[in-house]
Parts: C-alpha cells; structure tokens; sequence
C-alpha cells in the first residue's frame, strides 16, 4: 500500500449521515443506490457492515471506495466477494477489481450521480473532468464490478 493519506469521514457523515443511511437500507429503503456491504474479515473472519452506494453504468454493477484504500476494500481483495444488503433482501456477489486504466468512465458516472455527497474526497476532481485528471486519481480508489451469485 503506497503512504498515501486516507482522508476520514467528519463526524457528521459518521455520526449522522453513515448511520441514518444504513438505518434506512437496513429497513429497505434505498437512498440514490444505497446499500449495506457486508465483507469477512480478511484477518477475524467476522461480517464487516459499511454503508455503500451502489452504481449501474452500461449494464454493470460497482462498488468504488471514495475514501481510498479502507478496511473494506482490503477484505474485498481477501474475501473476493461478499453481500448487498437491502432490509432483509440479501445479495450474495462476487468481485472483481477493476484495472485503473479501466476506471476513468466508472469513476465519471460515480461523481456524476454523487459527487454532491463523496466530492470531498476526490480532491476537486469531478464529473466534468478531463479523462487525465480522472486517470491521476484512479490508483486512490478501488472499484470493483460486482456479479450476483445465483
């Protein structure tokens, strides 16, 4: 892992926005594509829960991390899959992280639907940023294309 600084949630979005948000999807309401991701442990074993915002773009399924390199995307990595929650509806998914070359389009439609939400930590790159700015920020945030387990 390179010594790049992970930014941390405020106390707002840990304290109220992170757990309203997984308070309504644990009662099936999903917020904009919002879902609880539940991963192992890559070291317990354990379910791990963090709320997550789920995109569709061009017929796929991903989950990108906007603050960067965290505990959940390292259990993805280990685990290589996990489950969507949405009130009791659980799915189950496998994953596949995506290359940073591969990442420019993703990352686009993920600021388009919530840069309003997750901005702050892409560093004043946007929607409307150039493919070369969107480039220099891909190795900062793991996406994963997500398959749903029949």
């Amino acid at each position: 892992m390179s010594s790049d600084h992970v930014m941390k949630p405020g106390w707002f979005t840990v304290n109220v926005f992170n757990r309203t948000v997984a308070w309504l999807t644990r009662r099936g309401l999903s917020v904009w594509g919002s879902r609880v991701l539940a991963v192992r442990g890559r070291k317990s074993g354990e379910w791990r829960r963090t709320p997550v915002n789920l995109l569709t773009f061009n017929g796929e399924r991903y989950l990108v991390a906007p603050r960067g390199h965290v505990q959940w995307t390292h259990n993805m990595r280990a685990a290589g899959g996990g489950q969507l929650l949405l009130g009791k509806g659980v799915e189950e998914f496998t994953a596949t992280e995506i290359a940073d070359e591969d990442k420019v389009q993703v990352l686009r439609a993920y600021l388009k639907r919530w840069k309003a939400e997750v901005g702050v930590f892409f560093g004043g790159v946007g929607p409307d940023s150039s493919d070369e700015e969107l480039r220099a920020i891909a190795p900062k945030h793991p996406v994963f294309r997500i398959t749903a387990v029949s």
